[in-house]
């Protein structure tokens, strides 16, 4: 069955897990025109968003532009595909990213893919690289991380827990914090923290395999430019890139950000 969502993206449904895990993940899949040799672009999108926001709609119209494919999809509990939000963790995501993966590679006839992540999507790419790696089948010809939240429950948000936000956690297993990005507030659980700690990647050379291009707003409220920098040591070993927009924030959704992003994909897509 295909679905649209209320931004009209069409998409099919698989699911990942079994028995009660198991979930309906919504996936957009924009197949190549015939004969194009382009890597597609996967779409990775961060905290809370799905893939009818700004930027998945202009990638996905810059691989039609390209003849490429494109990948979008929902999270579990996330856009239209299925799952309750609180029982979303890093690991339960990064699973749904690499059946997804393997979904397209086997729909579209492609297996060269472009990354690229949002935020917290930034980390599930790296950790989905990790994952791929030696796997035959998936070759990832780059990343664009944009904004990148890798490390983010670990780095950013237990160091500045209030008493009040650690006795939610321990009394009823997550806290709410007002978000200027949407009427409700975000909801950070116990188990997303504590799974997050298994998952973190800046504790060592991050080896991709792939060139990198990171995307970092320096007046970004919510990651700090300076995290963009310690994750580009931690890459110490890669075709590495890093575009710091000093005025941009951490959705990096003006026309100009756009066009960077879109740059840096289209290259890495070429292979150039």
């Amino acid at each position: 069955m295909t679905m649209a969502n209320g931004n009209g993206v069409a998409a099919d449904f698989i699911t990942v897990g079994e028995g009660n895990d198991a979930r309906r993940i919504a996936v957009a899949l924009q197949p190549p025109a015939a004969g194009n040799t382009l890597a597609h672009f996967v779409w990775l999108g961060g905290y809370r968003s799905d893939m009818s926001g700004t930027k998945a709609i202009e990638l996905a119209a810059l691989a039609a532009r390209l003849g490429t494919g494109c990948v979008r999809f929902d999270y579990s509990g996330h856009g239209i595909s299925g799952g309750a939000f609180v029982d979303g963790t890093i690991s339960r995501w990064l699973e749904e990213s690499l059946a997804v993966i393997d979904h397209a590679a086997s729909t579209l006839g492609s297996s060269r893919i472009v990354l690229v992540g949002s935020s917290m999507g930034g980390w599930i790419a790296l950790r989905a690289v990790a994952e791929l790696a030696g796997r035959s089948g998936i070759d990832i010809a780059g990343l664009v991380l944009i904004a990148p939240a890798p490390d983010f429950t670990s780095e950013l948000i237990e160091p500045n827990l209030t008493e009040t936000e650690r006795a939610a956690l321990a009394e009823r297993g997550q806290f709410e914090e007002p978000t200027p990005y949407g009427p409700d507030p975000n909801i950070y659980t116990l188990k997303l923290i504590e799974d997050g700690r298994a998952n973190r990647v800046l504790t060592g050379a991050i080896e991709t395999g792939c060139p990198v291009h990171i995307l970092q707003g320096m007046a970004d409220p919510d990651v700090p430019y300076a995290h963009a920098v310690r994750l580009m040591e931690h890459l110490s070993g890669d075709d590495v890139v890093l575009t710091l927009i000093r005025d941009g924030d951490h959705r990096l959704s003006r026309p100009q950000d756009i066009a960077k992003i879109l740059e840096a994909a289209e290259t890495l897509a070429r292979g150039t």
